[in-house]
């Protein structure tokens, strides 16, 4: 696979007093699953009001807990007007959390290591569990399968904070460490999704295949039916960060779907399910397409990893562990519906800026040259 077919994966993928004793915060059991109920918690969300933050904050809110957001307060800003929502900038402009206590600090917002350690450090005596939203692209390969004890991505240079393709998981990975260090492992949480996708995704990523598919017609598929990738919808992942919150559950937990049982064969079926059938998908090899103009969104063909040897373990990473604590994903159908009636209700400029997938020009021309090849 190219660097640059690569960093589409990386760009993509795009994770209380401690009562846990040293064994169970190695295997995450800090608190029984038995539990029939908890007490309501303070939570202070560092973010709350992009993508997966709103779906946290509803779920949050719906089991009874309090929330504080802190964000910048520039994107949505007038989504939750009755949450109490502190402004700051995680670069150095943490002040405003001084002095205030919270039950559980949950950190969606988190890309560089510096500003993870700085507000971990801040918080470290004013609450009880840190709870950090990572990524699958914090392993140091997805050549294999996988599971938490993968070995994670490194940097040479730690000092560099641009988050750009190649840098991606070796930061998030430094976050984890980060806020591990300053909280402890027995009170730090991490949980690391895959392509977080559903109502409300600001990327389009996986939302373009549902999206086009409703367009009809000829739909250019990539690679072939049994070609594996991972996704985990939003509001499944939402649930799971409030019961690891909750419990208090420490250590790693991969957030994605069952491995090796998606497959893009899968998701063009959900697709035509939710769509109708005047969809005519025509599946284009690999090797065709590697290296062709694929216009110039970020994600052309976005979700799908060539099974190349970089990518070979990419649909296979393991999930279980997440599954045992508590993790349920709903049918990804379910997904495909509710992502495409959220989309349909969007506005027109939304519509007309779609940040993913084939322009329209660029797919007829690959399938025509790609019938030509055929023929």
């Amino acid at each position: 696979m190219s660097t640059t077919r690569r960093n589409f994966i990386k760009a993509g993928l795009v994770g209380g007093t401690a009562i846990a004793s040293t064994s169970a915060s190695l295997t995450g059991n800090a608190k029984s699953f038995e539990q029939p109920g908890h007490e309501p918690l303070s939570i202070l969300l560092l973010g709350g009001t992009g993508f997966i933050g709103p779906h946290m904050v509803r779920e949050a809110l719906r089991r009874g807990h309090s929330v504080t957001l802190f964000n910048r307060g520039r994107t949505n800003n007038t989504l939750f007007p009755d949450l109490e929502t502190l402004i700051g900038d995680r670069d150095a402009k943490l002040d405003v959390l001084a002095g205030r206590r919270w039950d559980v600090v949950i950190d969606n917002s988190g890309y560089v290591p510096r500003h993870v350690q700085d507000s971990a450090k801040l918080l470290s005596g004013a609450a009880s569990y840190y709870l950090f939203i990572s990524t699958i692209s914090a392993y140091a390969s997805l050549s294999t399968p996988l599971d938490e004890n993968a070995p994670l991505a490194t940097m040479a240079d730690e000092s560099i904070e641009e988050v750009t393709g190649a840098t991606y998981g070796p930061l998030k990975a430094l976050c984890e460490q980060r806020a591990s260090g300053e909280f402890g492992a027995n009170r730090t949480g991490i949980i690391r999704p895959t392509y977080i996708c559903g109502p409300g995704d600001h990327t389009d990523r996986y939302s373009w295949w549902p999206i086009r598919a409703a367009r009809g017609g000829k739909m250019l598929w990539p690679g072939q039916r049994e070609d594996l990738t991972q996704i985990v919808d939003v509001r499944d992942l939402a649930t799971f960060t409030v019961d690891m919150a909750e419990q208090q559950l420490t250590g790693a937990y991969n957030a994605v779907t069952p491995a090796g049982e998606f497959s893009m064969g899968d998701l063009l079926d959900d697709c035509l399910a939710i769509t109708g059938d005047d969809l005519e998908p025509v599946w284009v090899a690999n090797d065709f397409l590697d290296g062709r103009d694929m216009g110039d969104r970020r994600n052309p063909l976005p979700i799908w990893n060539p099974p190349s040897a970089e990518s070979a373990g990419f649909g296979l990473i393991n999930g279980e562990k997440a599954v045992a604590a508590g993790l349920r994903n709903r049918p990804t159908r379910e997904t495909a519906r509710d992502t495409l009636a959220w989309w349909e209700a969007q506005s027109a400029e939304r519509h007309a800026a779609i940040r993913a997938g084939l322009p329209p020009a660029v797919e007829q021309q690959l399938l025509a040259d790609w019938a030509a090849e055929q023929s």
